[in-house]
């Protein structure tokens, strides 16, 4: 109870000082640089000046707290990534080098490879079909809110649920894991499922793919309904079935929005980690970037160079996909 009570009053807190802060900061410029009551060229000029500088105090937290929690840290851990084990000496590019010669290393970028791979295509595509095939019925809405649902679970509890799923009981033992229940049920034998090397990424991706396949469906949802009747009723008119209308009409017509959707799940997908530290920690052959790095900066003592070398690589594979990201939204922003 009274850490709730600490957490709202956190939060009224926060809005408070926001608030405070941009009545304060309009009502000192306007006492600077009045207008009211003036005329002539000072009432002119003072006008000018306040527009130029009240969004910059508009900004100006937002911007302040960019370069605290963004810019900074990325200066700091390239400047790192140059250093040894305590982040004290000079080693230049020793740490790239190693990382490039380290098996571990080289399996987690081809384990982040299948990720890649499989989960932003397989959430797109299913995000897309469950928006069809939902967008025409009464009760759409109502499946569209229970597959939106995994969204508002941490990547960590949604794990947890998943561990009970892939749960591993010797043969023999009643199964409390549904999937090793029908396994046995249909006469096959109990499987440690996330101990099976490289099957035992798939198993984990399913876990992402539920997650963000609501996200998926709610986005490319509001492109399906972006789509104008006439098009489609030109298509009926043309004699064109279902899939035809589907696959001609309505993909490239939402395009740019599936493209903005399947990068912005590549982006959470070079990053991911909480899954694989929940489920396996990275054993059994399942390691992946983030999680490596969580490992070497923070375990066994903690080697920064090293940490801070993986964590470079993933901004440098995240940044391209992130510009193409923005300069598709910023399109698809102007198309409309």
């Amino acid at each position: 109870m009274q850490q709730l009570l600490f957490a709202i009053a956190t939060m009224a807190a926060g809005v408070l000082a926001c608030a405070a802060y941009f009545f304060g900061t309009n009502w000192i410029l306007d006492k600077i640089f009045p207008s009211k009551g003036l005329s002539g060229p000072v009432a002119s000029r003072n006008l000018r000046i306040t527009n130029a500088i009240r969004p910059w105090l508009f900004l100006g937290p937002a911007l302040f707290s960019l370069t605290i929690y963004l810019i900074y840290p990325v200066i700091a851990s390239v400047w790192l990534s140059l250093h040894d084990r305590a982040g004290e000496n000079f080693v230049g590019l020793n740490n790239f080098i190693w990382m490039f010669n380290d098996g571990e290393f080289r399996q987690s970028i081809y384990n982040n490879f299948l990720w890649l791979l499989v989960v932003p295509a397989a959430a797109t595509f299913f995000g897309l079909i469950i928006a069809a095939l939902t967008d025409r019925i009464w009760w759409g809405n109502i499946a569209k809110t229970l597959i939106f649902m995994p969204m508002a679970i941490s990547f960590v509890g949604a794990s947890v649920i998943w561990k009970f799923i892939y749960d591993y009981r010797a043969e023999g033992t009643e199964q409390i894991g549904i999937l090793n229940a029908i396994v046995v049920y249909f006469g096959g034998s109990p499987e440690a499922w996330v101990t099976l090397p490289f099957w035992n990424n798939f198993f984990l991706m399913v876990i992402l793919i539920w997650i963000q396949t609501g996200f998926a469906m709610v986005i490319l949802s509001a492109a399906l309904r972006g789509i104008p009747e006439e098009t489609v009723e030109a298509a009926v008119i043309d004699g064109a079935n279902g899939l035809q209308i589907f696959f001609k009409i309505m993909i490239p017509q939402m395009w740019g929005t599936i493209a903005v959707v399947w990068t912005t799940i590549t982006i959470l997908v070079l990053k991911v980690f909480d899954i694989v530290l929940a489920m396996t920690n990275g054993q059994w052959q399942s390691q992946v970037l983030a999680n490596l790095m969580f490992d070497w900066m923070f375990r066994g003592g903690g080697d920064f160079g090293r940490g801070a070398a993986i964590a470079v690589i993933i901004m440098v594979l995240v940044i391209p996909i992130m510009i193409w990201n923005i300069r598709n939204a910023t399109k698809e922003m102007e198309g409309h």
